[in-house]
């Protein structure tokens, strides 16, 4: 029974002095992280004037198209144009069945006959003001319906512009569905949807550049034609209109372009893009600025990147900030530094 004693005697001693060689362990860990400093070089931060623009993405839109549709049903009974024809401005386009027109200026030629003799009898005193107003007022509807005829039977094209679309053929009944599409191409649009950020940057009949691959070494100059008045509150864009002039036909409704605003110049502070830590698993990006010594971990945002420098913008840092450029990818917040110089 008494050697079952000393052992369990013996077995604590060596517990609590295993556990009192750890706790030293430790200590001695966390002295060593304490005291630990860190190499590292720095460069301090400085504004640099820079041709602020953005690069954005779109695709081109005829600047106006319109369904050709007349506004009568029955039969078309001849379309003058094929897909891809270029028209003029009152070019006729298509005629439908012509019967009700027909009818109709007869009609209205036999009333003109009619008014005339009215007003001669009226002059004489032969009829009422009452009988005059009557045969007038037939008259007036017949030529207002006759117009609204004679619009819709001949179908004329209200701008220059492409067919990009033909529904029907000759002789078939006309049912809703446009007879044409007409697409105008010497002049383009596009719509682009702009960071909220630059709203205040924005303005009418600023002019920007397109870009397209087909043609790589040429650019095709527009003008902001609409700043719409309000962000999206999802995307926290705006939309801006281009009026793009297109007397060459070289772009093309469905193209994809990229537009390059110049948002004017501006005092930024720029880094070396090396400098620029990102957290992985995210899109946060972060520098590490020297502090008396100390690193501080500073969350920043992008801007624009000029070859090896990039624009950084964050409230927490200021112009003579000592932005560590060297030695950064092993620094925690808080690591002691010791700023050693470039050679």
């Amino acid at each position: 029974m008494k050697t079952i004693k000393n052992m369990m005697f013996i077995a604590l001693v060596i517990l609590f002095a295993s556990c009192g060689k750890t706790e030293k362990a430790s200590e001695s860990t966390d002295t060593n992280q304490d005291s630990r400093v860190e190499q590292v070089q720095t460069s301090p931060l400085s504004k640099t004037t820079i041709a602020r623009e953005i690069e954005l993405s779109t695709t081109l839109q005829g600047y106006e198209t319109v369904n050709v549709a007349p506004s009568l049903n029955g039969k078309i009974e001849h379309i003058f144009v094929e897909v891809g024809a270029a028209v003029s401005k009152g070019q006729l386009l298509v005629r439908m069945d012509q019967n009700q027109y027909n009818t109709t200026k007869l009609t209205y030629a036999n009333l003109g006959v009619e008014l005339a003799r009215m007003e001669a009898l009226k002059e004489s005193g032969t009829i009422s003001q009452q009988t005059y107003d009557r045969t007038k007022l037939s008259y007036d509807q017949t030529k207002e319906n006759l117009e609204f005829l004679e619009k819709n039977t001949y179908v004329k094209a209200p701008f220059s512009g492409v067919i990009s679309a033909k529904n029907y053929e000759d002789g078939e009944l006309y049912a809703g569905q446009p007879v044409l599409v007409l697409t105008q191409i010497n002049t383009l649009k596009a719509l682009i949807n702009v960071p909220e950020s630059n709203f205040p940057l924005i303005k009418k009949g600023q002019k920007v550049n397109l870009h397209s691959e087909i043609y790589p070494d040429k650019a095709f100059p527009a003008t902001i034609e609409v700043v719409y008045p309000t962000i999206d509150a999802t995307t926290h864009t705006f939309q801006v209109k281009l009026n793009i002039p297109n007397s060459s036909l070289a772009l093309r409704p469905g193209m994809f372009v990229r537009t390059t605003l110049a948002l004017g110049k501006v005092d930024a502070i720029m880094a070396p893009y090396q400098a620029v830590l990102k957290l992985v698993g995210s899109n946060e990006r972060y520098v590490f600025v020297n502090k008396g010594g100390v690193a501080k971990r500073v969350s920043v945002n992008l801007g624009q990147r000029f070859d090896d420098m990039v624009e950084l913008v964050s409230t927490e840092l200021v112009e003579g900030d000592e932005l560590v450029t060297l030695g950064q990818a092993k620094l925690v917040d808080g690591s002691k530094l010791n700023v050693v110089k470039k050679n």
